[in-house]
């Protein structure tokens, strides 16, 4: 598909915010917080702005993918400079047609630019190992808790830059969205029926799944 990747400016906030809230809504749960936290994540920190990316066809915006900075830890507590992506969206109606593979790539290129060594992101093994991403535990890097979820995922954009060491993954806590301040953000949307949808049940299997 024939679109431009360029980075996020200001004037695109409003439709971005909107977009998102399109691609994720019922998808994991009834409704959806990713259009808020992408509202969040301009005004943190650990926010990356040249890694927010959006893709434009026919002059619209038909996709975005934003970046944080992580937080990796060794066992001899050293850090290592870490990404996380999200949220990616796509407007529905355009989905599985090459414009969120086309967004990563980009960004993918783009940290590797800019010097960041690894990017540790939580998904569907489904979406992601196809760009290089693999289960955590195969390059030891756990959760905070020393455990090993099904949907925590690395890509080394140098390689081996994890052996031999093993690590703790620390995402931002830009991540942790506030449900009150949600549902606040929501009613500047117009109203839109929360529901339930196959993918929720899913999610919920993926994101309760460890690896022994």
């Amino acid at each position: 598909m024939d679109i431009l990747i360029r980075n996020e400016s200001v004037k695109d906030y409003r439709q971005v915010e909107e977009l998102t809230r399109e691609a994720f809504w019922n998808l994991y749960v009834p409704g959806c917080d990713e259009h808020y936290l992408a509202h969040l994540m301009r005004s943190h920190p650990d926010f990356l702005p040249q890694l927010d990316f959006v893709a434009i066809k026919d002059d619209q915006i038909v996709g975005n993918i934003m970046y944080a900075k992580s937080r990796l830890i060794n066992e001899e507590k050293s850090e290592i400079a870490a990404l996380t992506f999200g949220p990616v969206s796509i407007l529905p109606e355009l989905q599985k047609k090459g414009i969120g593979s086309a967004l990563i790539r980009h960004s993918i290129e783009a940290a590797v630019a800019l010097g960041y060594e690894v990017i540790v992101i939580e998904g569907h093994p489904n979406n992601y190992c196809k760009h290089g991403f693999v289960g955590s535990k195969s390059v030891a890097v756990s959760d905070a808790d020393g455990k090993y979820p099904y949907s925590l995922l690395v890509l080394e954009l140098v390689k081996g830059c994890l052996h031999p060491h093993t690590w703790k993954f620390y995402p931002s806590d830009v991540y942790k969205v506030d449900e009150k301040g949600c549902q606040a953000f929501e009613k500047l949307f117009p109203a839109k029926e929360k529901g339930y949808r196959p993918s929720q049940e899913e999610f919920k299997i993926a994101s309760q799944a460890f690896l022994g």
